[in-house]
């Protein structure tokens, strides 16, 4: 039987709001769709003290097993994500950025060399961030996590690392 993990989806931003958070949207959707739960949706603008505030309380909460940010993984301006993120984890999912930016490649050629997306573990909570737009989202939902987030998914996937971690189960 399928298990359904909490999944906590954060919105990197200085301009997108809830009504035209068509990434944000989309993660929504695509994860209650595999089964999954949001447990708590949130945007916040691209200041690496917010989004590590953000992502750290959902760290800390047990009842997370998981957080998916997107935004803020580009070069321009105050794109900040990975530097907000990368110290909270206790250890990387190399692997993530990698397959993105390859299955990526295929979509937008070698655009995808721009992309700083990143995972990785921390308290035993996955933390997947990926870029803003609403494609890259489907890249990286379709491509990786519908699939490492389904305790069906063979030969591995993360749900068992993630269900035992800190009450959860």
């Amino acid at each position: 039987m399928k298990q359904a993990l909490n999944i906590a989806v954060l919105t990197v931003s200085d301009t997108r709001t809830e009504q035209d958070d068509t990434s944000g949207d989309y993660l929504c959707d695509a994860l209650t769709a595999a089964g999954h739960q949001l447990a708590e949706r949130k945007i916040v603008i691209d200041d690496i003290y917010q989004i590590r505030a953000m992502v750290s309380k959902w760290i800390a909460d047990a009842d997370v097993h998981c957080v998916l940010t997107t935004g803020g993984t580009g070069f321009s301006g105050r794109d900040s994500t990975p530097e907000a993120v990368a110290p909270l984890l206790d250890k990387t999912v190399d692997g993530f950025g990698e397959i993105f930016r390859q299955i990526s490649y295929e979509e937008i050629g070698t655009s995808t060399v721009q992309s700083r997306a990143i995972a990785g573990l921390s308290n035993r909570t996955l933390v997947a961030c990926m870029p803003g737009s609403t494609g890259a989202c489907r890249t990286a939902w379709e491509g990786i996590l519908a699939q490492q987030l389904d305790s069906e998914w063979n030969p591995c996937n993360f749900v068992k690392t993630l269900m035992g971690a800190h009450g959860h189960g």
